[in-house]
């Protein structure tokens, strides 16, 4: 039985499959030729923007959890922890938006269809 994945494997295998995504939307081909595949690939992209709030709040959670065992290489751990939850709270604020975006394009996508 293998190890399961770390989050920073899982991480990297949602980059990947994203890079993959975007080559198999560049023409049409199997599963990449109506209205129906575009609303499909909307919805699923919905579906994981909605749980990159989540994972981005968790993240920020690792180092404020051990923050009395921490040093900054930079001598400024309390600035650099700073910006790195600001940065974290912003990230979550945009995958929000971008859920919501999604669910809009997911939404207007619903009734149409192709017309031969």
């Amino acid at each position: 039985m293998t190890d399961p994945k770390t989050p920073a494997q899982l991480a990297d295998d949602a980059a990947e499959a994203i890079r993959a995504l975007n080559h198999a939307t560049q023409s049409q081909r199997p599963g990449w030729k109506y209205p129906s595949d575009a609303y499909s690939v909307v919805g699923a992209l919905a579906r994981m923007a909605a749980g990159l709030p989540q994972a981005l709040d968790q993240i920020g959670y690792l180092p404020e959890s051990m923050v009395s065992n921490l040093r900054s290489d930079r001598g400024t751990l309390d600035s650099d922890l700073s910006d790195t939850y600001e940065a974290l709270a912003d990230a979550h604020d945009a995958a929000e938006a971008l859920r919501k975006a999604l669910d809009r394009a997911h939404s207007g996508l619903s009734p149409i269809a192709y017309q031969d």
